[in-house]
């Protein structure tokens, strides 16, 4: 099996005079680009980052923080991408618990080194980033040209490639290794239904932080050209679209719908783009139509996986979308199909296998699956069993082998994206010495897919005030976690062991009017 490094290698071999950056700095070819990859891993080998060694990246979507991230390959050292979205709180815990050494970080959050949670971290972090704002740290545009280009350090496909760190019940979730066969192998798994070919143009245009990114792995090994969206906004995706004459883009719900909402789509040359890849959440079947309309002859394709899965564990393909559209509809409800190479099986409470159509835990096995969880041994034993990796997502197969999920076991959101835990938010909302109880769903919403919704019990010598508790939660986590609506009741509904029925909740408020909190 290849490490990421020898595929590296072989691209550079291969491409090496193609284009492997496309960007308003310039473009650079593999050669090129593989020239600046082996210095800058000289760099973290200058900052005495050796191979195993972590070492955080606080960034947005850029070139930079690609070529980093393949430096961490090239000389072993581990890439931490850390959400931007976090709170200083969470970003310290996540650094502290990874053990990084270093942190890079994106010019546009210097302001977070003022923090007292990461005040500690200013001596151990570079910029990384072209803009040359006023500041004390140093920047890795300098280090790199300072530094020796390193010599690709010889790895075992076993090891950690990447740590990613998924929502959590605390504040810094869990750390989730991932080793460069893990990559590799999803890549391979990935390539029949991506297509990927030396022509390409990969639009970096989910976060880097999140698991999606993984997949530009499979564009790299191809010889594919990459480009970067900083921040996404529909008029900047159709423009770097243009630009870049982009032919595979990746988004989520949320992003979906705000480009078929962009009113001057119709103002820019879309004509090179010939397939979304789509994530997160299904997207409900009028929506796909839409953009089915909207893009005439691009593919579309949704992909199902968790991080620990390096991501990906089902595909609902092209083809899948076309019989969906052509009278089997039910197909786009699906999570499609699993991945070549992927024993999936759903399973009972007592861990067996579920007959054709029955609901049931999905267990997997399979060499893009995680070794597992990071410092966190009760978290790792409860999900990496020997029968596989039990991944909390409920669901079932139909004859036919599609995936179809049914609901998340541990209540967990996915929201413009993004995994949000409702035991996290429910927690710090209950920090509050004015709520006596709290319980958060998660409910249908146009824009964010689910949105979070929280019914609060308060404290009898407490008036509501959803400003306030909105105020006490941005002090300890991001605002995406923080839910836009929610309602004051004189009590909760519980089963007869106290346990609050929180599908009663969601029958109660699904179709009630909410007034959504401006955040």
């Amino acid at each position: 099996m290849l490490t990421l490094t020898s595929a590296l290698q072989n691209t550079i071999r291969l491409h090496g005079t193609k284009p492997a950056i496309v960007d308003a700095e310039g473009n650079l070819t593999w050669s090129e680009y593989g020239q600046s990859i082996a210095r800058s891993a000289g760099m973290l080998r200058d900052l005495g980052l050796n191979a195993g060694q972590r070492f955080g990246i606080f960034c947005r979507n850029c070139r930079r923080q690609g070529e980093l991230i393949y430096a961490g390959y090239w000389s072993g050292a581990v890439p931490v991408p850390i959400n931007y979205r976090l709170a200083p709180g969470e970003v310290a815990q996540i650094l502290d618990d990874a053990e990084c050494r270093q942190l890079a970080i994106d010019p546009a959050f210097m302001h977070i080194l003022d923090h007292p949670a990461i005040a500690s971290w200013r001596g151990r972090a570079f910029a990384l980033g072209p803009e040359r704002t006023g500041t004390d740290i140093p920047f890795f545009d300098d280090l790199r040209a300072a530094a020796e280009p390193l010599e690709a350090t010889h790895l075992d496909e076993l090891d950690d490639a990447l740590m990613l760190y998924t929502g959590g019940t605390t504040g810094a979730g869990k750390g989730v290794k991932i080793s460069h066969r893990n990559i590799v192998s999803n890549a391979l798994q990935i390539m029949q239904a991506m297509k990927p070919h030396e022509s390409d143009v990969y639009m970096h245009t989910t976060p880097m932080f999140h698991a999606a990114e993984v997949k530009s792995t499979i564009f790299t090994m191809f010889g594919s050209s990459h480009c970067y969206l900083p921040e996404f906004t529909p008029k900047d995706f159709f423009a770097a679209i243009e630009r870049y004459r982009a032919t595979v883009v990746g988004l989520v719900p949320t992003t979906v719908l705000s480009v078929l909402d962009e009113p001057t789509r119709g103002e820019y040359d879309l004509s090179s783009l010939r397939l979304i890849s789509y994530g997160t959440s299904p997207i409900l079947p009028p929506v796909i139509r839409r953009t089915i309309d909207a893009f005439p002859g691009v593919g579309l394709q949704q992909c199902y996986g968790l991080t620990e899965c390096a991501p990906y564990l089902a595909m609902l393909d092209e083809e899948a979308h076309k019989r969906g559209v052509n009278g089997e509809e039910h197909i786009l409800t699906s999570a499609g199909r699993p991945v070549p190479g992927v024993d999936l099986r759903i399973v009972d409470d007592t861990g067996h296998e579920v007959p054709t159509g029955g609901i049931g835990e999905i267990v997997v096995r399979g060499p893009q699956v995680s070794v597992g969880y990071h410092n966190r041994p009760i978290d790792h034993a409860a999900a990496f069993k020997e029968d596989g990796f039990y991944t909390g997502d409920v669901g079932r197969l139909d004859a036919d082998g599609f995936l179809y999920l049914v609901d998340r076991k541990r209540d967990m959101i996915i929201s413009g994206g993004e995994n949000i835990y409702t035991r996290e938010v429910e927690e710090i909302i209950g920090r509050h010495d004015g709520v006596r109880e709290v319980s958060v769903i998660g409910l249908p919403d146009r824009k964010f897919g689910e949105a979070l919704f929280a019914i609060i019990v308060p404290a009898p010598d407490w008036r509501p005030s959803s400003e306030e508790l909105i105020r006490h939660c941005r002090e300890h986590i991001g605002s995406y976690k923080i839910p836009r609506s929610m309602v004051f009741v004189e009590e909760l509904p519980k089963s007869a062991m106290g346990k609050v029925l929180k599908h009663d909740l969601r029958k109660i408020y699904a179709c009630q009017p909410k007034q959504e909190i401006a955040l």
